[in-house]
Parts: C-alpha cells; structure tokens; sequence
C-alpha cells in the first residue's frame, strides 16, 4: 500500500489504513497537544485529519509522491471532539481524469459522528 508519508502527518499521528480501492481510513490517537482550550479538539486537527484522509484515496506513487492535492475542502463541525481517538473515513465520490470528489466523515471511539466533510482534489499527472 503506497501512502503519502509526510512529517506533518507524523508528528500528528496519524495512523493509516486503506480499507478498499475507493475508501481510506486514517485513525488520530488523540494527545494533549491536539485538545483546545475549551477541551474539545482543535477543529485544525479534525480539518488536517478530513484532508490527509482524502487526499490519500488515490495511492502514493512508488516514490511516496501524492497525486490528489486539495482545490477545495469544505469540513462541518457536528459535536466538540473529545475521547482517546478519532477516527475519519474517507470515500470517492468520483474519479475524473483531473479531478478527485471525495466525503469523509470523523468519528469518535464510541462512533458518534463528529464532523463531515467534502473535498475536491486535482490529480497530479
């Protein structure tokens, strides 16, 4: 499985898994320093998380390069975020030849939805 491996996404935390050809799932092991000062966590976190999520629906090349980089992200916050870990899960919407439509939607450890989103992507040639 070719994913994009990228510092921002390690020091995060993030944890990837595809889980079919057209659905991505990535899992943030929550720590301190993602949570607010309301105590929720941060919705830059949940928007960096919808966004990598997404963005790696279409497989790395060999190089680890990305091929889908973000036009336009679009993320709706349901309920404030908070537990050990968050979960997004992403899906093709449609594969063009140059561009990626894609929803995800963020949940929390016992499944409750936290926020969603949608995103379009230019595929890289």
């Amino acid at each position: 499985m070719n994913i994009i491996k990228q510092p921002f996404d390690e020091f995060l935390g993030f944890e990837y898994e595809r889980v079919g050809p057209t659905k991505m799932r990535v899992t943030l092991p929550v720590r301190s320093l993602h949570v607010n000062s309301a105590g929720v966590i941060h919705g830059g976190i949940i928007s960096s998380l919808v966004d990598v999520a997404m963005s790696n629906l279409l497989e790395a090349s060999d190089q680890g390069v990305q091929k889908a980089v973000t036009i336009d992200l679009h993320t709706t916050f349901i309920q404030g975020a908070r537990g050990a870990k968050l979960v997004a899960e992403a899906n093709v919407v449609k594969e063009g030849r140059t561009l990626l439509y894609a929803d995800c939607r963020v949940m929390d450890e016992e499944g409750q939805i936290v926020a969603r989103a949608t995103g379009s992507f230019f595929i890289r040639q």
